[in-house]
C-alpha cells in the first residue's frame, strides 16, 4: 500500500507541481497543459488505492481508511476559483508569492497576463515578463485593502485577520505558522502545508522567466536579439524573372521563397498568436525592398479587424487595402478584381504575348495578400469562384495569392488548394490542418504560446519533406526602405478606395478639372460615381439634353442637397418651384405660359407633396403641368429636376416622364424597391447622399451653405378704377379692408343702396359691396361691372365664383383665411390680389406674381 501511494504521490506532483518543482525541472516551464487548477499546498486527498476483505478485523479497518487517502500529495482548487491568502506580512506575503509565481512558472506570457496596477508591496510583480503581455488569462495580484480589477480572470489576494475578504476569492488559505496553515473551499476546510517564497527568490525567479522570454518567444533568437529582415536581404538572388523573398533562417541559412518559381499562389496557416500577420508583413517588404513598383503591386486585405496592414499603406507597392466588408463591398471587390483581369488579358493580347513572361508585356506582377481568408469565404461564400478563377488564370497574367488562414482543411476547397503549391505552415491545433498543407503533423506539434511564436514549415512542391523556418520580424525602419522603391511610372490601383462619406463642391470640381473634357456644355456636376468594372471613379453630371433628373430617397438622405447642388452651378437661369401653395401655383402658372430660356434649370422639391399642399381640383392641374413641362423641356434646352419621397397616386405617372433617376437611401429595403431600385443593391448604412444613378454608385456632393432668401413684402391692392364691384361675406376681414380704402378716399357702398341711389360719375373710385345672393338679385348691374369695371371676389366666395363671375377655368391658387380675393378687370381672367387687411404678413418664399396668369 505504502509504494502504491508513493507511485500515486509523485504521478499527482508531475500533474500539479509546485514552484519548488517547477524550478527544479527547467522542461516543466511554460510546458502548457495545466491551466485548470492550482496547488495550494501539501496535505492529505482521496486516494484511488483500495483495500478490500477482513470484514470485522479492527487492523484490517484501520488499514483500509489509511489506504482512501494519500498523505503528502497537492491539494490544488479550481484556478478561476480565486484563493484570499489571510496571515501576517511575512508569512502571508511568502505564500501569496508562491501561489503567483506556481501560475507565472506554468503558463508562458501570452496565455497569462498580470493585469491591473500593483501595490507598494508587490513590486516584484512588475519584474515578471507576464505582466508586460497583453494576452492570455488575466491574473490579478492584489495587497491587503486593495480592489480587485474589473478585467480579471483569476485573483490571488492578500488579507491580514479579521479583514473582509475580497469578492471573486471563494477559496480562503489561512497561514497560521510556517508550515501550517488550513484551506477552506466548498464547504471543507483541510490541513495543509503551504509553500512560501522568499522576496530575494521572487526577484530571481522573475529575472529567469525575463530571460526566457527573450530566448524563446517565437520571434526572438537564442541571444535575445530579434531576427532582423534587414540583414537576410543581401542574400536574394538578383533576378528579373522571379519574386524571391527573404522570410527567415532555416538551419542558419537565410531561408528564400519564390512565388513565380514555388508558386504562382501560397497558403498560409497559423492559429492567433503563431505569427500569421507579422510572416506576411515580412513577405511583403522582403519583395517591396528588392523590387520597385514597376516590378511588383501589392492589394491587401484584412478581415479580422482591419489594423494588421495599417503599417504598410505608405509604401507605394501597396495599390489599396481592403478591411472588412459588407454585402456592396463584396459585389464592389469582385466586379474590381475581374476587371483587373479583364485589363491584364487586354494587355497581354494587345503586346501579341501568350503570358506576362514575354518581354514585350510591360506589367508588374501583382500579389493579392488576404489575411483571415475563411473570415471572408465564411461571410461571401460567392467570392470562392472568384478566388478559384484568379488562381487558374493568375500564372500567364501576373497574378499571384498569398493567403492567410487559421484553418485550411474544409476552407481552402480543392480547386482552390491544387494551384497553391507554395504551403507555408505556423502552429496550428488539428493535424488534420498541418496534413492538409504540408503532409506531416509537424505544424501541430509545435509548442503553444509564445514557444512556438514565429515558427513554420514551409514546403514547396518539390520539397521531400517541410523545412523548419524562423520566421525574421520586420521593422520601421524596412517599412521605410521600401517606400523608397518607386518606379518609373505610377502603379495601376486595381482597388480604388470607397467613395467618399462626405464630398464638398470644391472637391469634385478638382476631381472633374482632372479631365477637362468629360464636361459638355452647360453640364452640372452631381457628384463623384464609382466604376469598379472599369477600375475608375468618374465624376456624374447631369445636362439639359436629359431634359429630366428624378431625386427619390428617404428622410434626410440628401433629396434637398441634390437640387441645391444643381442650382449653386446652374450657369444659366434656376427657376425654383416654392413649395408655398400660392407660389407654387404662379410658378407653374408661368412655367406654362412660357418656359425659361434654353440651358436653364427648374428645380422642384417635394413632388410627392404637392397634392398634399393643395385642393385636389389644384392638386390635379399642377401635375399636368409638371408632366407637360417635362414633356416640353427636352425641346426647349430646359433641364428639369424634381425631388420627392414616395412615388404614390399620380405622382408615379409623371414620375415615369423623368429620363434620369437618381435613388438615394430609404430606411428600409422594401421603400427602396419601391422607388425603383434594386433591392439586393438595397445598404442599410449608406451615407447621406450616397445612391445609385445611371446604375452606378455615385456619392452627391454636398452644397454650399445657401443664405435665406429675402422674402418680398405682398403689396396690399386698392382700388383705382371708377366703379369697382365686391362679392364677399360680411366678415371682420371685409370690413378691414373696406376701412382702409375709406382712408384713401374710396367711397364704399353696399349693392342694395348703390342700385336705389347711383353714384355720380363725377365722385371718383366707388366701391359696391355684397353677398353673392346680393348681387345675383341686381344680375344687371353685376354684368355691367363684370363687363366693363373691375369686379372682385373674395375667397370665402370661392363655391360662387363661377356663378357670380361666369368663369369656367380654375383661378388662380388662394390661401384660405390669408385675406386673397380674385380681381376680374373688364371681363378678363380672374388674377389674385391681396386685401389690405391689418395682419398681411410678408411673403413666405419667392416674389409675388403680380397678375399672374389663370388656368387655361
Amino acid at each position: 500500500m505504502a509504494a502504491r501511494h508513493a507511485g500515486e504521490r509523485a504521478q499527482l506532483w508531475a500533474r500539479h507541481p509546485d514552484v519548488a518543482r517547477l524550478v527544479s525541472r527547467d522542461g516543466d516551464i511554460w510546458r502548457g497543459g495545466r491551466v485548470a487548477s492550482i496547488v495550494v499546498g501539501e496535505g492529505e486527498r482521496q486516494s484511488i488505492v483500495r483495500v478490500t476483505g477482513g470484514d470485522g478485523d479492527p487492523e484490517a479497518i484501520e488499514l483500509r481508511r489509511r489506504a482512501a487517502r494519500v498523505a503528502g500529495a497537492p491539494v490544488t482548487v479550481p484556478l478561476t476559483s480565486g484563493i484570499a491568502v489571510v496571515g501576517g506580512d511575512t508569512l502571508g506575503a511568502g505564500v501569496q508569492r508562491a501561489l503567483a509565481l506556481q501560475l507565472c512558472l506554468a503558463l508562458a506570457p501570452g496565455d497569462l497576463r498580470i493585469v491591473g496596477p500593483v501595490g507598494p508591496t508587490l513590486e516584484w510583480v512588475e519584474a515578471l515578463p507576464h505582466f508586460a503581455a497583453r494576452s492570455g488569462t488575466a491574473l490579478a495580484v492584489i495587497g491587503p485593502g486593495e480592489l480587485v480589477p474589473g478585467e480579471a480572470d483569476v485573483v490571488i489576494a492578500r488579507c491580514h485577520p479579521g479583514e473582509p475578504l475580497p469578492p471573486r476569492c471563494e477559496a480562503v488559505l489561512t497561514v497560521d505558522a510556517p508550515g501550517v496553515a488550513r484551506m477552506e473551499h466548498a464547504g471543507d476546510t483541510v490541513p495543509v502545508r503551504a509553500e512560501a517564497v522568499g522576496r530575494a527568490q521572487a526577484d530571481e525567479i522573475a529575472r529567469e522567466l525575463t530571460g526566457r522570454a527573450e530566448r524563446s518567444l517565437g520571434l526572438l533568437r537564442e541571444g535575445g536579439e530579434p531576427l532582423a529582415l534587414a540583414p537576410l536581404l543581401a542574400a536574394v538572388p538578383a533576378t528579373m524573372r522571379g519574386l524571391p523573398a527573404a522570410i527567415g533562417v532555416a538551419g542558419g541559412v537565410t531561408a528564400i521563397v519564390d512565388l513565380v518559381a514555388d508558386g504562382p499562389h501560397a497558403v498560409v496557416a497559423g492559429v492567433t498568436g503563431s505569427g500569421k500577420s507579422e510572416l506576411l508583413i515580412t513577405w511583403i517588404l522582403a519583395l517591396c525592398a528588392t523590387r520597385t513598383t514597376d516590378e511588383v503591386t501589392f492589394l491587401l486585405a484584412d478581415f479580422k479587424g482591419g489594423t494588421a496592414f495599417d503599417g504598410l499603406a505608405g509604401v507605394p507597392h501597396v495599390t489599396g487595402v481592403i478591411t472588412d466588408l459588407d454585402g456592396s463591398g463584396a459585389r464592389r471587390a469582385m466586379e474590381s478584381l475581374r476587371a483587373e483581369l479583364r485589363r491584364r488579358e487586354a494587355t497581354v493580347a494587345a503586346a501579341g504575348a501568350r503570358d506576362i513572361l514575354d518581354p514585350r508585356v510591360r506589367l508588374p506582377r501583382l500579389v493579392v495578400v488576404v489575411d483571415e481568408f475563411a473570415a471572408l469565404l465564411a461571410d461571401h461564400p460567392e467570392l470562392h469562384a472568384l478566388f478559384a478563377d484568379m488562381a487558374a488564370r493568375g500564372r500567364a497574367l501576373g497574378i499571384h495569392l498569398i493567403l492567410g488562414t487559421q484553418r485550411s482543411a474544409g476552407v481552402v476547397r480543392d480547386n482552390l488548394l491544387a494551384n497553391c503549391p507554395l504551403r507555408v505552415s505556423l502552429r496550428v491545433t488539428d493535424p488534420a490542418d498541418s496534413r492538409a498543407l504540408l503532409g506531416t503533423d509537424d505544424a501541430a506539434r509545435l509548442p503553444g504560446g509564445t514557444a512556438g511564436r514565429g515558427t513554420a514549415f514551409v514546403r514547396r512542391a518539390g520539397d521531400a519533406a517541410p523545412q523548419q523556418v524562423r520566421i525574421a520580424l520586420s521593422t520601421p525602419e524596412d517599412v521605410a526602405v521600401a517606400a523608397l522603391r518607386t518606379g518609373r511610372r505610377p502603379p495601376s490601383r486595381p482597388w480604388l478606395p470607397a467613395l467618399p462619406a462626405l464630398l464638398t463642391v470644391d472637391e469634385l470640381a478638382a476631381h472633374a478639372s482632372e479631365a477637362p473634357d468629360v464636361l459638355p456644355a452647360g453640364g452640372v456636376l452631381l457628384g463623384l460615381a464609382d466604376e469598379p468594372e472599369r477600375q475608375r471613379q468618374p465624376v456624374a453630371l447631369v445636362t439639359p439634353a436629359d431634359r429630366g433628373l428624378l431625386v427619390l430617397g428617404g428622410p434626410g438622405s440628401g433629396v434637398s442637397n441634390a437640387l441645391e447642388v444643381i442650382a449653386t452651378q446652374s450657369r444659366e437661369m434656376v427657376v425654383r418651384v416654392p413649395a408655398h401653395p400660392e407660389r407654387l401655383w404662379d410658378a407653374l402658372s408661368s412655367l406654362h405660359d412660357r418656359l425659361p430660356p434654353a440651358g436653364s434649370a427648374v428645380l422642384i422639391d417635394d413632388l410627392d407633396a404637392v397634392a398634399l399642399r393643395l385642393p385636389a381640383e389644384y392638386a390635379h392641374v399642377v401635375l399636368e403641368r409638371v408632366e407637360e413641362l417635362v414633356r416640353r423641356a427636352g425641346g426647349a434646352g430646359v433641364l428639369v429636376v424634381a425631388g420627392a419621397h414616395r412615388l404614390t397616386g399620380a405622382v408615379s405617372r409623371v414620375a415615369e416622364l423623368f429620363p434620369r433617376r437618381l435613388i438615394l437611401p430609404y430606411p428600409s429595403r422594401v421603400d427602396h424597391a419601391a422607388a425603383g431600385g434594386d433591392p439586393s443593391g438595397f445598404d442599410p448604412s449608406a451615407p447621406p447622399g450616397r445612391g445609385r444613378l445611371d446604375g452606378r454608385a455615385v456619392q452627391i456632393a454636398a452644397a454650399p451653405t445657401a443664405l435665406p432668401e429675402t422674402e418680398a413684402v405682398e403689396e396690399a391692392w386698392m382700388p383705382t378704377a371708377r366703379l369697382t364691384g365686391v362679392v364677399a361675406r360680411r366678415s371682420p376681414t371685409g370690413r378691414r379692408a373696406h376701412a382702409a380704402w375709406q382712408e384713401q378716399g374710396v367711397r364704399v357702398v353696399e349693392v342694395d343702396d348703390y342700385v336705389a341711389h347711383p353714384a355720380p360719375a363725377a365722385e371718383g373710385c366707388v366701391v359696391v359691396v355684397g353677398e353673392p345672393d346680393d348681387w345675383q338679385r341686381h344680375w344687371r348691374l353685376l354684368a355691367d361691372v363684370r363687363g366693363d369695371h373691375d369686379l372682385v371676389i373674395d375667397t370665402s366666395c370661392a363655391a360662387e365664383l363661377r356663378v357670380v363671375a361666369g368663369f369656367r377655368g380654375v383661378p388662380p391658387y388662394c390661401e384660405p383665411g390669408a385675406g386673397r380675393a380674385w380681381l376680374i378687370s373688364s371681363g378678363a381672367d380672374p388674377v389674385r390680389i391681396v386685401l389690405p387687411i391689418d395682419d398681411v404678413q410678408p411673403n413666405r418664399r419667392g416674389t409675388v406674381l403680380t397678375g399672374s396668369s389663370p388656368s387655361a
